[in-house]
């Protein structure tokens, strides 16, 4: 296995680069302020709705952000600035989402072991049957 295999490149968001050029709360993966797709239209008009949507949700459903969640109590705007709280219920839907992610995680990564140890057995069994054939 390749290590491109492993670890396929992540899909590049446009949208959401240039969040991060711009606004360090993205960059640094803060637990956003409710509601900052509106400040972020108000200050960046140019951005398409539907990308802006598109962004926000690829960007929030990531795993560094979810941690984010479970660990920061506070939210921040688009100048760094606190901005709300996260609420216990949110810390413990973080939570739940990123159990449930490393448990399929972890399945299949159970799953492929598996599947390469029996590819294993069923080598050794051909060269075993092999070299009984060549006698």
């Amino acid at each position: 296995m390749t290590d491109s295999t492993k670890n396929p490149p992540r899909p590049k968001n446009e949208v959401l680069s240039a969040l991060a050029a711009a606004f360090p709360v993205f960059r640094d993966c803060l637990p956003l302020a409710v509601g900052i797709h509106k400040t972020i239209r108000a200050r960046q008009p140019e951005i398409d709705p539907a990308s802006l949507r598109g962004a926000l949700r690829f960007h929030t459903a990531s795993t560094r952000y979810l941690k984010a969640l479970t660990q920061g109590a506070v939210r921040f705007d688009l100048d760094g600035k606190p901005d709300g709280e996260v609420s216990p219920e949110q810390r413990q839907q973080a939570m739940d989402v990123l159990r449930e992610r490393f448990k399929k995680i972890a399945e299949r990564k159970k799953a492929e072991e598996q599947a390469r140890q029996q590819q294993e057995k069923l080598v050794k069994l051909a060269e075993k049957f092999n070299t009984r054939q060549g006698k």
